[in-house]
């Protein structure tokens, strides 16, 4: 049975890769931050681990908490989306913060704790990015930190793979969803989006290490 670890599965995409996930005979590690989606999580038959990618002192917990285990498919979901769309302004401090600890430094963190047990799985380890990371969209995007902090985890990604060979690194833009974060306009439903995601990240070989890839399977720059 392949174990597969979704770092933010409290809603949206990341809830249901983990419906997903458990529907297709996987053992599934979900993490949360609140008590409430942990109990859905467990509902659904996931082993769950409270998580707060905001929270230094939470996700410095992460290796001992997975301590022993192999890792065959590790998704990096979680994340927030700016508050000012305005790119003729700077971004406040706050949310300056707040944006490029999830969507960033979230990430920096807990690369080094699960890359080695995605490693010793010969697995891969796949990072929700986006286009908007891609500064030639630059004129298109109406959220002007979101789309530098998500460039900056492109390049987290393709940085740190290289210290993780036996691993594959690969950044997943999951198309314009249907979630709080899209809203109901969106062309994508939310299982649209999860099952294409699955289906890219189950086709990878190591010959895709460091790719960036969309929902569809179609290949897109990272910058």
């Amino acid at each position: 049975m392949p174990t597969t670890l979704i770092l933010g599965a409290s809603r949206g995409i990341g809830l249901e890769l983990a419906r997903q996930a458990v529907a297709a005979g996987e053992r599934v590690i979900a993490t949360a931050r609140s008590d409430d989606s942990l109990a859905t999580l467990r509902e659904l038959g996931c082993q769950v681990l409270k998580l707060d990618v905001a929270n230094p002192a939470s996700v410095s917990g992460l290796a001992w908490q997975l301590d022993g285990e192999k890792i065959d498919t590790a998704w990096h979901v979680a994340g927030v989306m700016c508050s000012r769309a305005d790119a003729t302004q700077p971004p406040t401090q706050q949310d300056f913060d707040r944006v490029m600890h999830a969507n960033v430094l979230g990430a920096m963190q807990v690369i080094p704790q699960v890359a080695p047990l995605v490693e010793a799985a010969q697995g891969r380890f796949a990072f929700l990015s986006s286009v908007m990371g891609q500064i030639g969209s630059a004129a298109g995007s109406n959220a002007w930190l979101y789309r530098v902090s998500k460039a900056a985890l492109n390049m987290a990604v393709a940085s740190a793979r290289h210290a993780y060979p036996q691993a594959t690194f690969v950044c997943l833009h999951p198309g314009w969803v249907q979630t709080d974060m899209g809203g109901g306009a969106a062309p994508v439903a939310v299982p649209d989006s999860a099952a294409g995601l699955r289906r890219v990240v189950a086709a990878l070989t190591p010959a895709d290490n460091g790719a960036y890839i969309q929902y569809d399977g179609q290949r897109f720059s990272s910058w």
